[in-house]
């Protein structure tokens, strides 16, 4: 009875494996002829689908590149395009759509019936499903998440930047001794230090777009600043720019602790349905169970 759940959860984890080995294969070197096939349907070296694939999940190109969710990705810091997201985003919401509708068809022609392993792959599904419709909400909560982080980090390089201020060091030389106070920024920075010999406005630019949030960027300008003119009016900009960074981590941390306070509220209601559960509920049912032996 149960043969035929099996057969499709061994078969999603079949597909599943098969797609990751494929994905990491694919970030090997391979020859023209080899690779003719994967070019046709997605572009590997920019990272990109092909216009077959976007027309075969209808999706539009322009829409996509001008759209909120690609604004959103940008902020979050994330290498892979609008384009490529959507992509993925459509195929994982195709495959939670035919596990479900696989489900229900199997159980409604008795192929198997509703257990545990059933619920539990439909109860996937669907949360699946869910973030997946709502992944706006996530991609912003992620973002701010990010944006606090960073800021973190940039109060933690800024400071010890200052301890530079009498130095007779280069900027460059001063970022670098502030590389251990970075983890997220650390290979950013790493790059932004490979490349300064070459063009540091244009390292600098992209150091800015790749942070993409208003902290990250008054620190780059700042930086710009000291690596144009070093004087000691640009150190009184960067302390300028600590007490916002030091208020944007005070805000953070009293939204934290709000939004703790509603978890503990909703923990400590917890034991309150338990107790109905183990004490209240058996009255109920002996109530409905009286009530329903006198009609």
């Amino acid at each position: 009875m149960y043969e035929w759940l099996d057969y499709v959860i061994v078969a999603g984890q079949f597909l599943f494996s098969l797609t990751a080995a494929a994905m990491l294969l694919s970030l090997l070197p391979a020859r023209a002829s080899s690779a003719l096939l994967y070019q046709r349907l997605w572009s590997w070296r920019k990272r990109e689908p092909s216009s077959r694939l976007l027309r075969l999940l209808f999706l539009k190109r322009e829409e996509l590149l001008e759209s909120e969710r690609a604004l959103m990705l940008a902020s979050c810091g994330f290498e892979l395009t609008v384009l490529g997201y959507s992509v993925y985003r459509r195929l994982l919401m195709l495959l939670c759509y035919l596990l479900l509708f696989s489900l229900a068809a199997g159980a409604n022609y008795g192929l198997w019936q509703l257990n545990m392993a059933a619920g539990s792959a439909v109860a996937a599904a669907a949360a699946a499903l869910i973030m997946l419709h709502t992944d706006m909400y996530w991609l912003k909560l992620y973002r701010e998440l990010r944006a606090v982080a960073i800021t973190r980090e940039i109060y933690a390089i800024s400071h010890q930047l200052l301890y530079f201020e009498d130095s007779n060091l280069h900027i460059h030389n001063k970022l670098r001794r502030c590389l251990p106070y970075s983890k997220l920024l650390r290979r950013d920075l790493e790059t932004l230090l490979a490349e300064w010999y070459q063009d540091p406005a244009d390292a600098l630019q992209t150091l800015k777009r790749k942070i993409g949030t208003p902290e990250g960027i008054s620190f780059v300008e700042s930086i710009d600043a000291l690596r144009q003119q070093h004087e000691a009016g640009f150190y009184e900009l960067l302390r300028a720019h600590l007490r916002d960074y030091k208020e944007r981590l005070e805000l953070a941390k009293e939204s934290r602790k709000e939004v703790s306070s509603y978890v503990l509220y909703v923990i400590a209601g917890i034991p309150i349905l338990y107790t109905f559960q183990v004490f209240l509920y058996p009255w109920v049912q002996e109530v409905n169970k009286l009530m329903s032996s006198m009609n």
